[in-house]
């Protein structure tokens, strides 16, 4: 029964460890209008490690690309992406403050730009610390010993790490599908609208052919007049 309680405790200090670990992850959908730049704002302490992701879903009627920064707390331009459809960026962070993270589309007067964008914030050391904090308490270094505490840990810590990947990696090929689809979309408004322009100026083009030939060989039309009286002078 002892032995039963103290796996229990075990557990739930992991549990404990790995729910209160400030390791953020994000994933939002923007849309950035034209002549316009969308910005956000991620807390970041000393030594942690910012991971930004992202990549443009749709681009209107332009090309799929848009302007990328990260500033620090003082406004200093860390980060820099010029017109790129999709990138990144992994920076680890040497000082505590709000930092910048920002998505320009001013260079686009008509198109406005939809991004797909994930971010991460991680801190391996504080994780241990609260670890060490929350567990070495309750637990003496032999039970912790016997119980393989560390082996635990560093699986679940593994498993969390995978899960998150895994489902960063599954928001990432929808978000790939969808510039995919919409790109098809574009492509096919773009075929369509040219191939009934073109079909128009034929039909016109062909009417007035009709028009033209039928009115050379009509002797009340004034086309045959000219044409005849034309015909007259070049003879003489």
């Amino acid at each position: 029964m002892a032995s039963h309680t103290l796996v229990t405790l075990v557990l739930f200090f992991v549990c404990f460890a790995v729910s209160l670990c400030r390791d953020i992850d994000r994933e939002m959908t923007v849309e950035v209008k034209a002549g316009t730049e969308e910005c956000f704002y991620e807390f970041v302490k000393a030594g942690e490690t910012l991971e930004v992701e992202y990549q443009v879903i749709d681009g209107g009627q332009g090309e799929i690309d848009i302007n990328f920064y990260v500033a620090s707390p003082h406004g200093a331009i860390l980060l820099q992406d010029l017109r790129k459809p999709e990138a990144t960026h992994r920076t680890l962070m040497s000082e505590e403050g709000d930092y910048k993270i920002c998505w320009d589309n001013t260079f686009s007067h008509f198109n406005s730009k939809t991004v797909f964008f994930g971010v991460m914030i991680e801190n391996d050391d504080e994780d241990d610390d609260l670890w060490d904090d929350g567990l070495e308490a309750s637990v003496t270094a032999e039970e912790i010993y016997e119980m393989k505490i560390e082996d635990i840990k560093d699986a679940m810590d593994r498993i969390r790490g995978h899960l998150t990947k895994s489902r960063i990696m599954q928001d990432q090929l929808r978000a790939y599908e969808a510039r995919d689809r919409n790109i098809a979309e574009n492509n096919y408004t773009k075929v369509n609208s040219w191939s009934m322009i073109n079909i128009s100026v034929m039909i016109v083009t062909g009417f007035i052919q009709v028009v033209l030939l039928r009115s050379l060989f009509d002797e009340k039309s004034r086309l045959h007049g000219m044409w005849k009286k034309g015909s007259s002078s070049t003879l003489s």
